[in-house]
């Protein structure tokens, strides 16, 4: 049986192995986990010993196939309590990680069951993070990008939103930007600042910093729109 020591270690591993791909340093998971590079590579052996990561010397660790279906399923506890803490006990999306971090380990799988059939087996947790599947199939690769990368000109839609700070989550929550809401970059200031405009109309200009949390995909409306837009430019559509 694993500790609950082990099981975030192997979480941490594959998120950041997720963003970055693998190797992951041991620098980046003591950054993550907020722990001293020597009990980090500590742990790494430990790990190692039980078949869960291979290690490259100088380079970092990577998870086998069985450490990847752990760090699965610990992640799908903790993504789906953030979603049942959300939708059934009203809990705010800047409140619910640090209470799916705390129970996350100790959950029957019977338990998750009844949450994911309470939910109707949700595929996304408050801030659009993917839920693994019940079956722990690897999640396929993310094709969004921070929003702090996008130019002006830019329709796109939130995908999902990192909560790895709480202030940050309650600043985006009243200004209006979610998961699946559609924005606008409408000015890139040099200085770091990126405003955009929602659908309603409203402008909120943003730190960049908090513009890299934000990870969004084009908005395949506007981009359709433009094409038909572009089409009827060229053939003459709509205006006969």
């Amino acid at each position: 049986m694993l500790s609950d020591v082990m099981e975030d270690y192997l979480k941490a591993i594959y998120q950041i192995q997720a963003r970055s791909g693998p190797p992951v340093s041991t620098s980046a998971i003591a950054t993550a986990l907020d722990k001293t590079p020597a009990t980090v590579t500590s742990m790494l052996g430990t790990l190692e010993e039980r078949g869960l990561i291979t290690r490259e010397k100088y380079k970092g660790a990577e998870l086998t196939r069985e450490g990847e279906t752990v760090a699965l399923e610990v992640l799908r506890h903790h993504r789906l309590l953030e979603a049942y803490l959300a939708e059934q006990l009203d809990y705010s999306w800047s409140e619910v990680h640090e209470e799916a971090d705390a129970l996350e380990h100790h959950i029957s799988e019977e338990f998750e069951r009844r949450v994911a059939a309470a939910l109707d087996d949700p595929v996304v947790d408050p801030h659009g993070d993917p839920i693994p599947s019940a079956d722990l199939t690897p999640l396929e690769e993310d094709e969004a990008t921070p929003l702090s990368t996008r130019e002006v000109g830019d329709r796109v839609v939130v995908s999902r939103v990192s909560d790895r700070d709480r202030e940050e989550l309650e600043y985006l929550a009243d200004a209006g930007i979610t998961p699946g809401t559609a924005l606008e970059i409408v000015d890139v200031a040099p200085f770091g600042m990126i405003t955009v405009r929602t659908d309603e109309g409203v402008e909120q200009s943003l730190p960049e910093s908090i513009a890299e949390a934000i990870y969004v995909a084009a908005d395949a409306d506007a981009t359709d729109s433009e094409q038909r837009g572009d089409t009827d430019q060229r053939g003459g559509v709509g205006n006969a």
